[in-house]
């Protein structure tokens, strides 16, 4: 909804406001279309047909979009649920939150992902402002947000930025409003080993989640290409 970045967010969806004379979405897909990604799937909800006319040919550098409305806002877990008739001939996917202007290396992720095969691997900074991912020594995520009040060998930040095998949704309730968090949790009671994490601190990342954040990168913003 784009609550903190109001007035902003009264007329666009905060995907769709512009750093550097271009929506911030486009910035993700060019950070995901360098990974190799193939087709984007693009969940909306506040304002919706404002993509439509950012992109009325439904691509973007001749990668298809798909649009997926949710009615109801169903958080970054149910709107996973909600695409899965659109998944039927995928395994493995990359999710890359709407508002987040990173370059990190995605390849990594990818390759770590591809060699430890897990069902979620996130990727992670070892600093920032919200430090609340634990990892043990094999790289296995073992607690988000203090829910099982387990220390691991570092304490990391979330990037928003993750790979998932689609079997995963299996831990989802259809039309359930969800955040993809409890999600992993369940899947880590469940299978101890399920969800992994590695910590890529290369590159730049940037969570435009407030006026300040929009602002501030808005007002530095030197531009950079995804990798």
């Amino acid at each position: 909804m784009g609550v903190r970045l109001k007035p902003l967010t009264d007329t666009l969806p905060k995907p769709l406001l512009e750093i550097g004379g271009r929506p911030i979405i486009t910035y993700v897909m060019e950070h995901l279309a360098n990974a190799g990604i193939e087709r984007f799937i693009i969940n909306t909800h506040h304002l919706s047909d404002a993509y439509q006319k950012v992109f009325p040919h439904m691509k973007w550098n001749g990668i298809p979009i798909i649009f997926r409305y949710e009615p109801v806002l169903l958080e970054t877990g149910g709107g996973l649920k909600n695409i899965e008739d659109l998944l039927s001939h995928d395994e493995t996917i990359i999710c890359h939150n709407g508002d987040i202007i990173s370059n990190l290396p995605i390849k990594r992720l990818i390759d770590y992902h591809d060699e430890k095969r897990p069902e979620a691997t996130l990727a992670l900074r070892s600093s920032g402002h919200n430090l609340n991912v634990e990892i043990d020594k094999e790289g296995n995520v073992i607690d988000m947000r203090h829910t099982f009040g387990k220390k691991g060998i570092k304490t990391c930040l979330f990037t928003g930025i993750y790979i998932i095998e689609t079997s995963i949704l299996r831990y989802i309730e259809k039309n359930k409003v969800e955040s993809i968090v409890p999600v992993f949790l369940r899947m880590m009671a469940d299978r101890p080993e399920s969800v992994k994490g590695i910590i890529i601190d290369e590159g730049m990342w940037h969570d435009i989640g407030t006026l300040d954040a929009f602002y501030g990168l808005k007002e530095n913003f030197k531009g950079f290409h995804g990798r």
